[in-house]
């Protein structure tokens, strides 16, 4: 049977992760999202997704400092990235130094090692070719940062609020698995021909860069920007409603009722709530909003997707556009990583058929 895009065939079995659109539920490893990431770190919640099991005191203590080590990236990798052309777009410049990490050495390693040093890599890879392509001076990793606070520091050379470093993991950890997307399935078909764990995750950064899957919350960022007050939202709203404007940050391809991962990142927003303008005003908003397109669209249940308070944590930590696909890419290399090794322990190679037509 032909399905165009192979839009609902199913192509794999897999024990990561689940997304139930008509429930609102996404589970990693059988585990509802909130329950797998709850009081965890990025590091944790990584392990959980890799192995199927949270980690002991023991390795979690060894799995922080593999993170530590590779954060020091090779010294030619960092050579690589100065010869770079500035004008090339920050994903394109991540995936030529993630491939460059396909050594003889490195593809030595056991693949789960190989998984946790691209994901410990992949941030300061981000940051240094950043401030390079801006003109600024690379900053050193910090190892006495966790993950998520080191990623903000080598950005912008200064540490980063609490309530911004646990916004921004609360993210990472929301947005590291979303069962057979584009650039997961794009990793699994690469390292489905008995390729390497670096050329998959190549092949999903590739994928990651088209805007139709990777396509950053831009839009949502512009609407804050013109609301910026509580007291502008039904101008602003009721303006875009009668001029017929889709009111970006709502409404989602899967789910039909509320996106779980809003949900989770509202609740972490109301938690932080006086400690940030900008995710103070996207919570305001969200509940205006809502009511508002009710009052419009009455029976069309639109919801908040990820990408409405995705868009004010970027803003309240102050990250330009052009690092919101590559921040995203910073979460899912974990979900890819955990397909390439579930894709490597029993593999088929992927082969569908074509169908001829005359034109």
């Amino acid at each position: 049977m032909f399905r165009k895009g192979l839009k609902d065939v199913v192509a794999v079995q897999t024990a990561i992760a689940s997304v139930e659109g008509d429930t609102g539920e996404l589970r990693y490893r059988g585990k509802l999202v909130d329950g797998a990431i709850e009081n965890r770190s990025f590091e944790e919640t990584a392990y959980f997704l890799w192995n199927g099991e949270f980690p002991a005191k023991s390795q979690y203590a060894e799995l922080k400092a593999e993170f530590t080590k590779y954060r020091k990236l090779p010294g030619y990798i960092e050579g690589i990235a100065q010869e770079l052309p500035k004008d090339m777009l920050l994903m394109d410049a991540m995936r030529t130094l993630i491939s460059a990490y396909a050594t003889k050495e490195f593809s030595a390693l056991p693949v789960i090692k190989q998984a946790a040093a691209i994901t410990a890599a992949l941030p300061v890879i981000t940051a240094m070719l950043y401030r390079i392509q801006t003109g600024q001076q690379i900053i050193a990793p910090a190892d006495h940062l966790s993950h998520t606070a080191n990623y903000l520091w080598m950005l912008t050379g200064k540490e980063p609020a609490p309530a911004q470093t646990e916004a921004l993991e609360t993210y990472l950890k929301l947005t590291m698995e979303h069962g057979m997307n584009a650039s997961t399935f794009a990793a699994r078909v690469t390292v489905s021909t008995e390729s390497d764990m670096v050329a998959a995750v190549t092949s999903a950064l590739g994928t990651m860069k088209g805007p139709l899957h990777g396509g950053a919350p831009s839009g949502v960022i512009d609407l804050l920007n013109e609301i910026r007050t509580a007291n502008n939202l039904d101008r602003v709203i009721l303006t875009k409603l009668d001029n017929g404007e889709k009111i970006m940050g709502f409404g989602h391809r899967i789910y039909r009722t509320e996106d779980p991962r809003s949900i989770l990142l509202r609740q972490k927003c109301l938690e932080l709530q006086g400690h940030d303008d900008w995710l103070d005003l996207a919570v305001d908003a969200e509940k205006r909003i809502v009511h508002l397109l009710n009052e419009r669209k009455p029976g069309r249940a639109l919801y908040t997707n990820v990408e409405f308070y995705a868009a004010a944590i970027m803003r309240s930590i102050e990250m330009p556009p052009e690092l919101f696909t590559p921040t995203f890419s910073i979460a899912r290399i974990v979900g890819w990583t955990a397909h390439i090794m579930e894709q490597q322990s029993d593999n088929v190679i992927f082969r569908p058929q074509s169908e001829y037509v005359k034109n």
